[in-house]
Parts: C-alpha cells; structure tokens; sequence
C-alpha cells in the first residue's frame, strides 16, 4: 500500500505546503492536507497505507503516532511545525523536511510513548503556567506565574508554578538524549523531583487544564501517566 502522509497547512507557508506535497508525491507517497475541521488522528486511522507519517507541529504528530500505534504500523515524523521537538530529539535536520521524507525507505528504531489518562504524548504533559499560556494566552499567564498550583504528585503535596511530565529526560540544554530509557521524569522550575514507569498527578479540582505536547487537553483528576517501552515504530533517513 505504500506510504501516506498528513500535512497540516497550518504549520507552514503555501509554497512550502506545495513543495513538501511535491516532494513526497515523487517518493511515491500518498499526501493528505489537514482541512480546517478535520481530524488528523481519524484520518490516519483510515489511511489505506503500509507507513504512516505526519508533518505539523508536535500536537499532529501526537495524533498520527497514536494511530500508528493502534494500527501496529511505522511512523514518519517530518518537521513543519514550529518547533518540532520530536523531530529534533529523533536527531532529524528541522529546517529540512524535505531530507526527513527519505525516512519512507529508511530504518526502523522503537521509542517510548507517554500516555496521560490513555492520551498519547510523545514530549511532555505540563500543568500550571504554561497550560495556561496554551488555553488562555499571554493575559493570564502573570497571574499563574503569581500563584504557585497545590497539585499532589503520588499523593505528595506540590506546590509548584509549573509541572512538567516528560516521556525520557532532558538535559540540561532542553534536549532528550534518548528516546527508550523507558522512564517518566517530573520537573519543576527547581529541577527533577520524581523518575518513575508511572506518576499520579491529583488536584482539589475535578478538572485539570493541561498542555499535551503543546496543544491543550482539560483532564479529569487525578491524572495518571504512564510510560509504555519501545511502543512506537518510528522510521528515520539511513545515517
């Protein structure tokens, strides 16, 4: 069946929507352009194909990687979003979607996925200030930045302007090193707090506003992540 492959105009300018779809269409990759209400995890589920690849921003890649993974087939991730975290962490070339075509013939390497009350995450889950940016803009961010949240983590009280939930460590320089240490890790502005297979996160609210690879989720509490090991087939170029 071939290779197919979700673009999201959003993430990109026309002629470079047009030169990737070119592109990908002399690989002999079926393209499929994101329409304004469509649903990207819907329609890689339906996707008549062998490979399954997404070229968006870290939230598309999210929804086509998790129909990839119910699907038991390869993922492609092209970067074309803003700042393409997955991509960048793979070791893809980010300013060059075009060369990450070439992971259609390239070489298999399995990574952990992070799941939040079962959503799929490829980066991070965070609640606090950022999830307030991604839900509310830059107007209510002061006041949560102001406020430090009362969340519970394993039943622990943190108080904390910002937690984070991350599929693999980062580094000191906001970067994973690797992608199959099969290890969630909680950060605070001060630093890690936990490493676990599994954290709970709780709160005094029915509902948590979250940012689930940078796009916002709204959680019943308490929310429980996971890691699921090596659960993702992801192609990269050879070499």
């Amino acid at each position: 069946m071939g290779g197919w492959l979700l673009v999201n105009p959003r993430s990109g300018a026309d002629s470079a929507v047009d030169e990737l779809a070119a592109a990908a269409a002399a690989r002999g990759v079926e393209v499929r352009v994101l329409g304004p209400a469509e649903d990207a995890a819907a329609l890689a589920r339906g996707a008549g194909a062998d490979v399954l690849g997404s070229a968006g921003g870290d939230g598309t890649l999210a929804a086509v990687a998790a129909a990839s993974l119910d699907r038991g087939l390869p993922f492609v991730s092209i970067p074309f979003g803003t700042r393409n975290h997955f991509a960048r962490d793979l070791g893809l070339d980010r300013s060059d979607p075009i060369a990450a075509l070439d992971a259609f013939e390239g070489v298999e390497r399995q990574v952990d996925v992070g799941r939040a009350n079962g959503r799929l995450f490829l980066n991070n889950v965070s609640v606090g200030a950022y999830a307030v940016l991604v839900h509310h803009g830059w107007q209510r961010v002061l006041d949560a930045l102001r406020l430090p949240h009362k969340l519970t983590l394993d039943g622990e009280v943190v108080r904390t302007r910002v937690l984070l939930v991350s599929n693999n460590a980062y580094s000191i320089t906001g970067t994973r090193e690797r992608l199959d240490e099969a290890r969630l890790h909680v950060y605070t502005p001060r630093g890690e707090i936990r490493v676990a297979p599994r954290v709970v996160i709780g709160t005094h609210s029915t509902k948590l506003h979250a940012a689930v690879d940078g796009e916002p989720a709204v959680f019943e509490t308490p929310i429980e992540c996971t890691i699921e090991p090596a659960a993702l087939r992801v192609l990269v170029p050879r070499g």
